[in-house]
């Protein structure tokens, strides 16, 4: 695999097309931030003739073109697509942002493609995310491989690194993460570092040199054989381990020499199968090369041992209304069944959606339907509607390149579907059909925001309905208690992009307000009141007398209402009113400004006139009753807890206990979980937990994750309590 002498890139300037699925491999690149991936994006397009020397396309721009956001964050932030050409072979590269705070387009690239080279930084290591990442892939059996960058760094050993990624995602089974080449060092610099020059395929046994920036193939010398005898023995026995053939292991083990072409046929069956993983070794370029070091090898692992779209089993489908849909599979003569995996805007042609069809063939200027993605409660509205394709064509950088078709197995970037959102699926306007959705990480990290001008104002939905619709992990909140919109990002990075998107492309500017949670008030023991609302005036006069007790409930009860009046006193056509007035109270609070719950309110007694008293008097008399009440009684402040369940390495559930003790949390248990990691399960107040989305992920590096659903209102400590009564009287 990767052992070619004379490679057959396609060709600079043409987009890249397909016409049978056999002949696609998408592929998603995954790794942590500043691994190299789209270094290595750049270096593959390079080597497939993609690009030119510059790292240019023909037609203007580079592979790798970022929005204005990614340069000043210095790191992607979105997920994007390279198709190049290879031997034949139409490669859609999925690059992904290594960043946690925008693991929805990792999950998005994911849904895309049909296998996943893992980006490991020599210099840096394995971190926690990608180990999580890696795990996600193997509960699905998406076949994964991994490539070694920055060998040029000073500390960088690829046997080290390789050693730790048999550890890391090997498992039980460390012989199925293994190197399929061994990299060639030249003569040492002034600073005693000698860099990689070449790679020696371990099952051919043959010297590839990028020393020229060609790849120049060629016997190694009898000296170098020896140096990879004992990782070239433990690659075939990890290769016949896989093998289909049961013979094999014992031919092998009886001292037969097993035919490479054999070996290399086993080996590409099982990366296929998503049960072996080879390791190699990638370098960019140097100044005016064409070919980095192990591209050649990487891009044949792609063709070769990758899965094409034919062997992806194909995601549930249903129809719109949830009922069974057709067993859908990988042909372009099936029914269209094609999912949006990205949405963006472009100021030239407006929404373009990057669509992987999983079955049938999309066309420009056809009518397909859009069914919606279940999104709802983000503020992504479910979809049934008839939209009519723009034009198809390829991404690459800033261009992009015209389509005839997309067919089963392919993606391709959309024009002009107004309506559809990151999730959608598409399908015959005839036969509408609705694809399982993929999960998406629950954004747990609120931000409130308010429009800085009413020019702002007037802008700010339609710009966060454009927001939304690009990014199904952002959950857009009008919190009716606390009158504030609230966005709720992955992290702050995932924030600071979102706003920013907000003001520089949909020219909205917000502030940043302080995030308030939903607090509530309830009376602490028993109290009476008296509500006297009487005036006359020269006309026709008010009056209305009631007299109220009310008394704590159990959480949960809500406002409760008796009558005991008795003889008449209030009569009884005002008695709703005096509710009504009572309730009206209750929901502006009577000491901070919060909502009133759990009392119970009896009407005791009252005084009517027959000619003066009305509905509104007795509304008024009933809150001025209520008002009195609270002021002769502790009125306790309630705050929302959470149920809080954090899935965290064994490693760090101790300072994760301690930071929720921290939090006036309640840890109610333990509970062992796989892969050495511990589930923490704790009652925490909501006020303790913004921004536990950025501390959890500072405690644990990266490894930890966390859920949180509202379990109840309690009372606040007093101390608190006070501070914010103060708060809320300085704000009146």
């Amino acid at each position: 695999m990767g052992d070619k002498a004379n490679a057959h890139p396609g060709a600079a300037g043409r987009a890249a097309t397909a016409d049978h699925p056999s002949s696609v491999r998408n592929v998603v690149l995954v790794g942590h931030s500043g691994s190299g991936k789209t270094t290595l994006v750049e270096a593959l397009a390079l080597t497939a003739g993609a690009v030119n020397r510059a790292g240019r396309v023909e037609d203007g721009g580079t592979v790798s073109d970022y929005d204005e956001i990614e340069h000043r964050q210095q790191r992607s932030v979105q997920l994007s697509l390279v198709p190049v050409e290879w031997d034949g072979y139409k490669i859609n590269i999925l690059d992904t942002p290594g960043y946690a705070d925008f693991v929805g387009e990792l999950r998005a690239g994911l849904r895309a493609a049909d296998a996943a080279l893992f980006v490991v930084s020599a210099a840096d290591g394995v971190d926690g995310s990608t180990r999580m990442v890696w795990e996600e892939c193997a509960a699905v059996g998406m076949p994964r491989a991994i490539v070694i960058t920055h060998l040029e760094a000073a500390r960088a050993d690829f046997e080290e690194m390789t050693r730790i990624c048999a550890e890391t995602f090997g498992g039980d089974d460390p012989d199925a993460v293994l190197p399929l080449y061994l990299p060639l060092r030249g003569e040492p610099g002034p600073d005693g570092h000698a860099p990689v020059t070449g790679l020696i395929g371990l099952l051919t046994q043959r010297l590839f040199d990028y020393a020229s920036g060609e790849r120049k193939e060629s016997e190694p010398v009898p000296d170098q054989l020896p140096l990879i005898e004992e990782a070239r023995n433990r690659l075939i026995e990890g290769i016949i381990a896989e093998s289909e053939d049961e013979t094999l292991m014992d031919r092998y083990l009886g001292g037969e020499e097993i035919d490479v072409k054999t070996l290399i046929e086993d080996l590409e069956r099982a990366v296929a199968r998503g049960s072996f993983h080879p390791v190699l070794a990638a370098a960019p370029a140097a100044g005016g090369a064409r070919q980095g070091l192990g591209t050649v090898e990487l891009l044949d692992l792609i063709t070769r041992g990758f899965p094409t779209p034919l062997e992806h089993e194909c995601p549930t489908v249903t129809t719109p209304e949830g009922k069974p849909g057709p067993q859908v599979t990988c042909d372009p003569e099936g029914p269209l069944v094609a999912e949006v995996v990205k949405t963006a805007s472009d100021p030239y042609v407006g929404r373009v959606s990057l669509v992987r069809v999983f079955s049938g063939t999309l066309r420009p200027d056809e009518t397909v339907h859009v069914s919606g993605h279940g999104l709802a409660d983000r503020g992504h509205e479910d979809h049934d509607v008839d939209e009519r394709v723009g034009a198809l064509s390829a991404p690459f950088g800033k261009q992009q390149r015209t389509l005839s078709q997309a067919i089963a197995g392919d993606l391709a970037c959309v024009a002009k579907l107004s309506r559809a959102e990151t999730g959608d699926t598409l399908s015959a306007k005839d036969k509408p059909l609705l694809m399982e959705p993929w999960d998406m990480p629950d954004p747990l990290l609120p931000v409130a925001i308010q429009a800085h001008s009413k020019a702002d104002e007037d802008k700010l939905s339609q710009g966060l309905a454009r927001l939304v619709a690009e990014d199904p992990t952002l959950r857009l909140e009008q919190n009716q208690d606390t009158h504030q919109v609230v966005l709720w990002c992955l992290g702050e990075a995932h924030a600071d992009v979102v706003l920013e998107r907000l003001r520089g492309r949909y020219g909205v500017q917000v502030d940043v307000v302080p995030h308030k949670v939903s607090l509530r008030e309830t009376f602490a023991g028993k109290s009476a009141g008296r509500g006297r609302h009487v005036k006359q005036s020269g006309g026709h006069g008010q009056y209305a007398i009631c007299e109220i007790e009310v008394e704590p409930l159990p959480g949960g009860s809500g406002i409760e209402f008796v009558d005991k009046v008795v003889g008449g006193a209030v009569p009884r056509q005002f008695i709703p009113s005096v509710e009504k007035g009572v309730r009206a109270q209750a929901a502006k609070g009577v000491a901070a400004g919060y909502p009133l719950i759990d009392v119970r309110v009896t009407l005791l007694d009252g005084k009517a006139h027959s000619v003066d008293s009305s509905d509104a008097a007795f509304q008024t008399a009933g809150a001025l009753a209520l008002r009195e009440a609270a002021s002769d009684v502790r009125i306790h402040l309630l705050e929302p807890v959470a149920e809080v369940q954090v899935l965290v390495g064994d490693d760090y559930v101790g300072p994760v206990m301690s930071d929720l003790s921290g939090r006036r949390g309640r840890v109610v248990g333990t509970e062992q979980a796989p892969g050495g990691r511990t589930l923490v399960r704790a009652e925490v107040p909501e006020i303790e937990i913004d921004r536990y989305a950025v501390d959890l992920r500072s405690i644990s590096h990266g490894t930890a994750r966390f859920s949180r659903r509202y379990a109840r209102h309690e009372p606040m400590p007093p101390g608190i309590a006070d501070k914010v009564r103060e708060q809320a009287r300085e704000a009146a």
